[in-house]
């Protein structure tokens, strides 16, 4: 997401085999692994106690200055955001501020 200028991370408790199997696999994202329900709590994901414990797909959409500009919670596959979603919302909030500073200006 070079053009708009944006980071993509990602966060799992798996350990660093399974990361690095996704890796092998193609997967080009910033990812943490071994995250523990305390981190998970820091960043504000939603975490499962079944299974052993992992976290449930959470996504953030993070502004300049750390401002949290849109999250998605799911409890499975549904209801996840896809990339193009991403680059709409992005795009749009990024032609709002223009619009905003051009009139401020």
């Amino acid at each position: 997401m070079e053009g708009l200028e944006a980071t993509i991370i990602v966060a799992s408790v798996d350990d660093k085999e399974h990361a690095q199997e996704m890796v092998d696999k193609g997967f080009s994202f910033k990812m943490a692994y071994g995250v523990t329900k305390e981190e998970s709590d820091n960043f504000g994901a939603w975490w499962s106690e079944d299974r052993g414990g992992y976290i449930q797909p959470s996504e953030f959409l993070i502004g300049r200055g750390g401002v949290v500009l849109g999250s998605i919670y799911a409890s499975g596959p549904v209801g996840r955001m896809g990339a193009d979603e991403a680059i709409r919302l992005i795009t749009r909030r990024e032609s709002m501020r223009k619009e905003q500073e051009g009139k401020a200006g």
